[in-house]
């Protein structure tokens, strides 16, 4: 597996320019939907998705939050399509993200919040899917065919089209600009070299950690680790580690921290360097650190945006240590590209 070239690899190594082409492509249908939705004028936002796409949700909960100053809600899928409830959505703007747009438990509760009312946005990688025509308006993700079972480049650009939205939405002129100069940063991103980390895992457990917008971040990192390379990754908020989970942490224990150029950098910072002094080898994409070890990372034109660069340069660490561990990342055992949940 080490000599050779993963399909996961080529598709982040594609990132840049699948991101490029949804700032070129998708352009008309973004700021379409930020029109519809401003009419809207929603007090609250609901997202419907699972997995990564339920990260990509998380950091756009932040978003929503941060930017609008408006609640976002994760719904659960099975409420409408195991318990059969419909909820009362009328006013909200709903965020369905699924890169397949075939899942039914998604489909479903997506139909029922746009039947109640909601004004829908359904973010995939099929604007022919069931998902999109469950919705009132599709954003097609434009990342083209992803072939590896391991959601890199569809996930980086659900989080682009999604902030995008939230971006147009807003009016927020100097995050757009952030958003269209991402190609160029990501290009940057994809060629950070993590690879100090790889001797720190070798057991079968580690810490992620983040906060704000970058707490998304290490979820994915977490499952990440979980589906391509077998190891049992916890995330968690750097506001919550200190709460119990840390009693775990031993010597060369691994912890990757996921900092943004943002008001959580010095908490995220203080945490990791706290863990640092316990034994654990910490490391962090932040310099505010002094015991934990700084990873090179990209900021980007915006303090939002920031958590987007750091999940592109985690993923060719991700994709090293499954090579490492001689697994394909591509086909990972028990796992399949589309996982369709009733």
């Amino acid at each position: 597996m080490a000599s050779q070239i993963t399909q996961m690899r080529r598709e982040i190594d594609e990132i840049p320019h699948a991101v490029e082409r949804l700032l070129t492509q998708g352009a008309a249908a973004v700021t379409s939907a930020a029109d519809q939705a401003r009419a809207v004028d929603p007090r609250f936002l609901l997202s419907v998705a699972r997995g990564s796409s339920d990260h990509a949700c998380t950091y756009l909960k932040y978003v929503s939050e941060l930017l609008l100053g408006v609640p976002m809600a994760s719904l659960g899928p099975s409420v409408r399509s195991i318990y059969g409830v419909d909820v009362q959505a009328r006013g909200a703007l709903g965020v369905s993200v699924s890169q397949s747009g075939k899942s039914p438990d998604i489909v479903r509760m997506t139909q029922s919040i746009t039947e109640s009312g909601a004004f829908s946005v359904a973010i995939t990688n099929d604007p022919q899917s069931p998902l999109a025509q469950a919705a009132s308006a599709t954003l097609n993700i434009h990342a083209g065919p992803e072939l590896s079972v391991a959601a890199t480049k569809t996930f980086v650009t659900s989080l682009v089209a999604g902030v995008w939205l939230l971006a147009e939405i807003k009016g927020d002129d100097a995050l757009i600009s952030a958003i269209r100069g991402l190609p160029r940063q990501l290009e940057a991103a994809v060629s950070c070299d993590w690879s100090e980390v790889l001797p720190a895992i070798q057991g079968g457990s580690l810490f992620t950690l983040g906060r704000g917008p970058s707490w998304a971040m290490s979820n994915e990192a977490a499952l990440k680790f979980k589906e391509t390379c077998q190891l049992h990754a916890e995330s968690y908020s750097s506001a919550e580690v200190l709460h119990g989970p840390v009693s775990i942490v031993g010597e060369a224990f691994p912890v990757i921290a996921f900092a943004a150029g943002d008001a959580a950098e010095t908490a995220v910072a203080t945490v990791a360097d706290t863990i640092a002094s316990k034994g654990a080898r910490v490391y962090a994409t932040t310099q505010q650190v002094t015991h934990a070890t700084v990873l090179p990372h990209v900021r980007t034109d915006h303090w939002i945006t920031d958590p987007i660069s750091t999940i592109v340069s985690f993923y060719g660490l991700v994709e090293s240590v499954a090579a490492q561990r001689g697994i394909n990342p591509d086909a990972p055992r028990h796992l399949k590209k589309v996982t369709e949940t009733v």
